[in-house]
């Protein structure tokens, strides 16, 4: 009986660790995001129109981490416009699949 009291505490132990590790996680990852999306705006009003390579490699990172399917198939975006719009992409499926994670 204490046996399976025990077995028991560590199947609850180890969910809620789990749960800790997507929550924790997906707040790191729109942290990320967001200071991604910052150097993007700043670029912006600068009117620059190309995505430096530094942030191009975390946005093809990003894409490929990311678990919705039509995102996985977009190519590199060529404007800062662009990739704006693909980081919003990813930070919305982030916010919106937040219950399926747990």
């Amino acid at each position: 009986m204490i046996r399976e009291a025990c077995a028991a505490i560590q199947r609850v132990e180890e969910r809620e660790r789990r749960i800790r590790e997507l929550k924790y996680g997906r707040r790191n990852k729109m942290r990320y995001i967001d200071r991604l999306l910052d150097e993007l705006e700043l670029l912006n009003l600068a009117e620059q129109q190309e995505v430096p390579e530094h942030l191009a490699i975390e946005l093809d990172r990003l894409t490929a981490e990311s678990r919705a399917v039509d995102l996985v198939r977009q190519p590199r975006p060529g404007t800062v416009m662009e990739a704006m719009d693909l980081l919003y992409e990813i930070q919305d499926s982030l916010m919106f699949n937040e219950e399926q994670d747990v």
